[in-house]
């Protein structure tokens, strides 16, 4: 079974560390989302017979969809793919987008998960972030959540915020426990060259939170969360029992996923394909019956990393077993050293031919996968 993304490429208003691509402008708002309906079905041999298992609407905004936007996109899909395996249908939404009204929308619609950007429950770092809620404002919008019947749901929370001292993140994440969310992603705020925050920081207005006090957020969200009955069951997310996203965890899984709309990604497990992120190129040439996409062709190495990457991520781990079947690659042998230093450091654990960060080691996962990659020529 497979995962359908769909990008919504609009915003109210840029967030200061927002790397996605959007636009703030919605002139073309109508040509764009019937673009997005013409290449669903332009698209529509790129998983070959496989199911959909799940649709996640991205973006962007996709709460700014009104409710006939999101039936076409849905019905669209339906019309050409077998949903008789859907399991979930997730939905990015901002505070301020979730009325009564467009709550009620969004189940009719079929909307079955919602994913709200809360990310900080203080108004003053939500003020720096440039978000357009304020803190009771996302309360109260979780809790409108809850009473039209929602009852899967993601917040997410940003870490390492310059100004976010340890006692007002404490305050974060017990807000967020209070909460009881079903699913909590928490990600540490990055600057990214094309942000507000990495134009600040390139004229030295901005200045990073030290890695150090990322790892100690980082940890005192794993402890309060883990206490609270949450498993960590990815670097970044944290879940109550049963209640991993299916739509995500298909990404590290190694599953095939198709990625409709400008910037979106797809993968089919031999290539991947990269939309163009321009809104203007991408109706052009959708109405022309063109995808305008990048192709790359993955190799026996390219297959090999993403899969030490993205495993290692998990608590599942890195099946040593799979590897050796699937690439006749043995990371026993190969990293033999490596692999018995990060162990002796409590870095990592390997245990029925599962390789397995520690909690530590998690914090580093990045940096020690990509020791581990095959680099040698294919």
């Amino acid at each position: 079974m497979a995962g359908l993304y769909i990008h919504i490429p609009f915003c109210a208003q840029a967030c200061h560390y927002c790397d996605f691509h959007f636009s703030t402008s919605q002139q073309k708002r109508k040509e764009l989302i019937h673009s997005l309906g013409k290449e669903i079905l332009l698209q529509k041999d790129y998983l070959g017979n496989e199911a959909i298992r799940t649709m996640y609407f991205g973006g962007g905004t996709p709460s700014l969809l009104s409710f006939e936007e999101l039936s076409h996109l849905i019905e669209v899909t339906r019309s050409i793919h077998d949903f008789t395996d859907l399991s979930e249908v997730t939905l990015e939404a901002n505070p301020e987008d979730l009325t009564d009204r467009r709550l009620m929308e969004l189940k009719e619609a079929g909307i079955t998960r919602l994913s709200i950007g809360l990310q900080s429950f203080q108004d003053s770092m939500l003020r720096f972030l440039n978000r357009c809620h304020t803190a009771s404002t996302g309360i109260e919008a979780f809790h409108r959540a809850r009473t039209a019947g929602f009852a899967n749901i993601n917040i997410d929370l940003i870490y390492a915020i310059p100004g976010l001292d340890l006692p007002q993140w404490e305050d974060n994440i017990g807000q967020a426990i209070e909460l009881n969310a079903e699913h909590i992603s928490s990600y540490s705020l990055t600057i990214e060259p094309r942000t507000v925050f990495g134009r600040w920081a390139t004229k030295g207005k901005f200045t990073a939170v030290s890695d150090d006090m990322a790892a100690i957020q980082m940890e005192l969200l794993i402890n309060y969360l883990e206490d609270a009955g949450y498993q960590q069951y990815e670097i970044s997310n944290f879940s109550k029992p049963g209640r991993q996203a299916l739509h995500n965890s298909g990404y590290w899984n190694n599953q095939n996923y198709l990625g409709i709309g400008p910037s979106a990604h797809s993968y089919n497990g031999a290539s991947r394909q990269f939309n163009v992120s321009n809104n203007h190129i991408y109706v052009r040439s959708i109405q022309e019956e063109k995808i305008p996409f990048e192709y790359e062709q993955l190799s026996r190495n390219d297959k090999i990393n993403e899969y030490i990457l993205t495993s290692l991520r998990t608590i599942k781990g890195c099946d040593l077993i799979r590897l050796k079947i699937l690439f006749d690659f043995d990371l026993m042998h190969e990293r033999k050293n490596y692999l018995d230093t990060i162990v002796e450091k409590g870095l990592a654990a390997i245990h029925s031919e599962t390789l397995t960060l520690t909690r530590k080691g998690r914090l580093l996962a990045d940096k020690i996968a990509s020791d581990l990659f095959e680099v040698h020529p294919d």
